[in-house]
């Protein structure tokens, strides 16, 4: 299969495709999502075989307008209206109790329950509209590795193996988005997924207490949201997590041993510490806000260096620190420099 590269002036042609059951990428203000008609379930099982990404692992439908939620859903959150009000379009997706029947339950992997999102782009939401049916968009990777931020990484990971992808540039905020669960209206809403919509912009706007999943990553549980159960964003190459005050002493042991490097981070830690590494990928910026935006497309270039480890640096969980270091625990599995070393 041919992989078309699609603009804006091929909305038209990409929207038939996903209308007729096709898959087409397209992007967001998040990742580049993989997309696929949610109402016809033969196109959306493709999208699990495409990614190799597991059955139970469930998948947020694109919409274009609140509108088209009302379509699939019968009894809403009260703080419903509010929220989307405040944060759609947006990254932020919401999980509702769907009505019986109304989309193929491989959309949901056999939940009463389905995640919606309006993106933030331009482009796809013209593309939405012009197909007319709402759209899965998993990320557009094969699971398990980095999510793509640009169009190059899904060409990398899927050709040949998907219609198109609709170009629409770099993506602005670079990790998925938050994801809320308002599915039982009698309670407090609770995020599933930490996104670019943080716990603190959800308590300011509503006025009560967000409660955060305890159990984001609980392996007995069928997941009720993506990125909740399988190890996710991981390159080939080990990547371990390095926190502030550990650089100096991750350094020297770096060149002790002779490591062949890869780092990723800011523009003033790669200047400081580029002489001891063979790759680096320096992000537009110092702040988390960077670090997040940059992080995925760090990790899928550094990872075809030929270097024995990637370098990433921590931030504190806080505001968007809590989705980007959710992120890089993934990818990490959770593994410091500095412990993996010294317990060597």
């Amino acid at each position: 299969m041919e992989t078309k590269i699609f603009n804006k002036m091929d909305l038209i042609e990409a929207a038939r495709l996903l209308r007729e059951g096709e898959i087409v990428a397209f992007p967001t203000e998040t990742v580049y999502g993989l997309g696929a008609n949610a109402q016809i379930a033969d196109a959306v099982q493709s999208v699990f075989t495409v990614k190799g990404r597991p059955s139970d692992n469930p998948l947020i439908v694109h919409v274009e307008s609140f509108e088209q939620v009302k379509d699939y859903v019968e009894v809403f959150h009260p703080l419903t209206q509010e929220i989307v009000d405040a944060f759609w379009p947006g990254p932020l997706t919401l999980i509702f109790t769907i009505k019986p029947g109304a989309l193929p339950s491989v959309v949901s992997a056999g939940l009463p329950t389905v995640s919606f999102r309006m993106p933030n782009h331009p482009l796809t939401l013209e593309l939405i509209k012009e197909a007319g049916v709402p759209i899965v968009g998993p990320s557009a990777n094969t699971s398990g590795r980095p999510s793509p931020t640009n169009s190059q990484h899904v060409y990398h990971d899927l050709q040949g193996k998907i219609a198109g992808i609709l170009e629409g540039g770099a993506t602005a905020i670079g990790v998925e988005s938050t994801v809320l669960d308002l599915s039982d209206p009698t309670k407090p809403p609770m995020i599933l997924r930490p996104g670019a919509v943080t716990k603190e912009a959800l308590e300011t706007i509503l006025g009560i207490e967000i409660l955060v999943d305890p159990h984001l990553a609980h392996e007995e549980q069928a997941p009720k949201s993506p990125g909740m159960k399988y190890k996710h964003y991981a390159p080939k190459t080990p990547a371990l997590m390095v926190n502030p005050d550990e650089w100096e002493a991750v350094m020297a042991l770096v060149i002790a041993k002779e490591i062949r490097l890869g780092l990723l981070g800011s523009p003033q830690m790669i200047e400081r510490y580029q002489a001891s590494a063979q790759a680096t990928f320096a992000y537009e910026g110092e702040g988390v806000e960077a670090a997040a935006k940059g992080l995925f497309a760090g990790l899928r270039a550094l990872d075809e260096a030929a270097i024995d480890v990637i370098l990433v640096p921590t931030f504190p969980e806080e505001g968007l620190g809590v989705a980007y270091m959710n992120r890089l625990k993934k990818a990490t599995n959770q593994l410091n420099f500095l412990e993996q070393l010294t317990s060597e």
